[in-house]
């Protein structure tokens, strides 16, 4: 799914601190944003495996929630809400379509890949792609009600990656038949940072 999807996702997670823990609900918000993005910055070094751990990050997170629960700190909250954060984008990534320039061609058996048992994990496509309607549909199910819940720079990051993502979906398909020709500028000495689905 696109990024803005699972940055509001992340949001959402935390959002109901807002009203069980008012002092906690700023580092957990700020935790689970910063990890439902972190995992998408391999998106030009091995994206879908460099920083997706499909397995390791829900390990992980778990003990962290344990520990919020004896020691709600705000450090501990961040870290934990941070770790579901990462752990629920890869699960999105493997509810979606797969790692291909054109995923609404449904030609790629990689969603993410599973460092634990060294494979990638298959697609399910219930949502048909990142950028699709339906991915957008899931977007704006999130946002428009965190838009009245969430205030100051949370409110504006959550109007602010609605309307990047109804751009991104307007253009979404005319984007993957325009990335071969970008990229196909590159200079050669910089072509090994193009990943390979955008080359054509």
């Amino acid at each position: 799914m696109m990024l803005p999807t699972h940055a509001v996702v992340g949001l959402a997670l935390a959002t109901p601190l807002v009203a069980l823990a008012p002092d906690l609900a700023s580092p957990a918000l700020w935790g689970a944003l910063i990890g439902s993005i972190v995992p998408d910055l391999d998106l030009y070094a091995g994206h879908r495996k460099t920083l997706h751990y499909p397995t390791i990050y829900p390990i992980l997170a778990l003990p962290a929630v344990g520990v919020v629960l004896f020691v709600p700190h705000p450090v501990a909250v961040a870290v934990a809400a941070a770790l579901v954060g990462a752990a629920v984008h890869c699960r999105m990534d493997r509810y979606g379509g797969g790692l291909e320039l054109r995923p609404w061609e449904g030609t790629s058996e990689r969603a993410v890949y599973d460092h634990v048992r060294g494979r990638w994990r298959k697609p399910k496509r219930w949502v048909a792609y990142d950028g699709s309607p339906g991915d957008l549909l899931i977007l704006c199910a999130l946002a428009l009600p965190l838009l009245v819940v969430l205030e100051g720079v949370f409110r504006l990051f959550v109007a602010s990656v609605l309307v990047v993502g109804i751009v991104y979906v307007a253009l979404r398909r005319w984007l993957a038949d325009l990335a071969p020709v970008v990229f196909g500028y590159v200079p050669e000495r910089l072509s090994r940072y193009v990943p390979e689905r955008y080359r054509g």
